[in-house]
């Protein structure tokens, strides 16, 4: 009996070698499919938590409501949109690496805080008591409280362009001219 990636064309060293690209692939995006429904649900209300490290570790939370999660380039990626205003933005900018934290059910509050202040002028961590817990993947820490934990690296990243933007999206988003860079962020893990 002929195997049937003979009758498609490919070699069995070809059929085990992209066997063997997916296979780790398809594992984590079983374990994505698993957690995107709630992590789109989150995202709308009240946000999630997006954790960024400068070189010498210090870190940063801030709260995001806009954000994608899809497959580019056949793996699993895990875009956010940040202002480059943003201390986030530099701690993005400099490790290319970040995580993203789905809250679990009673930290609205602590959810609206991340998104009111800056962490240049306050330990959003201690304030929220938050715990961080060491990536399995990235240097950038998770947040132990939160249910469901994205590591990231990022792979691409565009600015938003203001001539491609219409009129009336400018006037309500972007009142100060302070356009969004979209991180896209392949997801090494998800737990």
């Amino acid at each position: 009996m002929t195997s049937w990636y003979v009758w498609s064309g490919f070699t069995e060293n070809h059929f085990r070698r992209v066997l063997s690209y997916f296979g780790g692939v398809i594992g984590l995006m079983v374990k994505f499919e698993k957690f995107s429904a709630e992590t789109l649900r989150k995202l709308e209300k009240p946000g999630l938590l997006l954790v960024g490290a400068n070189k010498s570790g210090k870190c940063n939370v801030m709260t995001i409501g806009w954000g994608f999660v899809g497959v580019l380039w056949r793996k699993p990626v895990f875009v956010v949109v940040v202002r480059p205003s943003r201390f986030t933005h530099e701690f993005i900018e400099h490790a290319g690496e970040f995580t993203v934290n789905v809250p679990g059910e009673g930290m609205d509050k602590a959810v609206a805080y991340c998104g009111e202040v800056s962490g240049r002028r306050h330990d959003k961590f201690k304030k929220c008591k938050f715990t961080l817990v060491s990536g399995k993947k990235v240097r950038v820490p998770v947040i132990e409280e939160c249910k469901i934990h994205y590591e990231c690296k990022v792979v691409h990243k565009l600015r938003v362009k203001r001539n491609l933007i219409p009129t009336d999206v400018k006037k309500l988003f972007y009142p100060k001219g302070d356009y969004h860079t979209l991180y896209f962020g392949r997801i090494l893990t998800v737990y």
